[in-house]
């Protein structure tokens, strides 16, 4: 029964000292329980089409995690270019690959969604994964793939929402201070 009091007790004194340093959550709600700045500016922005299947299913993510879908009429346009590139890392003395690294790459701009298309803030994202190729079917080989792929597409969406959501905290303070 003492460990989990001394927990609670590590957890109160880790949140104490946090808050004193002025650490606040990146989607903290206000005081009245609404949404925070950082979550209702990320409703407001549209994510670009961007190429490929995999830029497809990174699009998706993004908007998931924006809740960009909700029909609010967007105020910024967020352009991304995405890409995957694989290499052979565990090679056998016959040239075959057993292990392949995926790495995921993109590069991001911001913009107002006025007639200037004024930018406003940019950023990348990278994610490393992999899979095996052992002498498997190439069915699973190709299911392995496309699970490696959507696993990174949503690493790099988390990545580009936490650098989205702090940019909008960040400024919204600079326009209040």
């Amino acid at each position: 029964m003492t460990a989990p009091l001394g927990r609670r007790w590590l957890c109160l004194g880790a949140a104490a000292a946090l808050g004193g340093c002025g650490f606040q959550p990146v989607y903290m709600r206000t005081a009245s329980r609404k949404p925070g700045v950082a979550q209702r500016d990320l409703q407001t922005v549209f994510v670009a089409v961007i190429g490929e299947r995999p830029g497809q299913v990174l699009r998706q993510d993004l908007q998931e995690r924006f809740g960009s879908d909700n029909g609010t009429p967007p105020e910024y346009v967020l352009n991304v270019a995405f890409g995957i590139a694989g290499e052979g890392i565990a090679i056998e003395q016959n040239d075959l690959a057993t292990r392949i690294r995926l790495t995921g790459t993109a590069t991001w701009t911001l913009h107002a969604h006025d007639d200037k298309r004024t930018l406003l803030t940019s950023g990348s994202a990278r994610y490393i994964d992999g899979l095996n190729l052992f002498d498997a079917e190439y069915f699973a080989a190709d299911l392995e793939t496309e699970a490696v792929q959507q696993r990174i597409a949503g690493q790099i969406a988390d990545q580009i929402t936490i650098q989205l959501a702090t940019w909008f905290r960040r400024r919204a303070a600079q326009q209040t201070a």
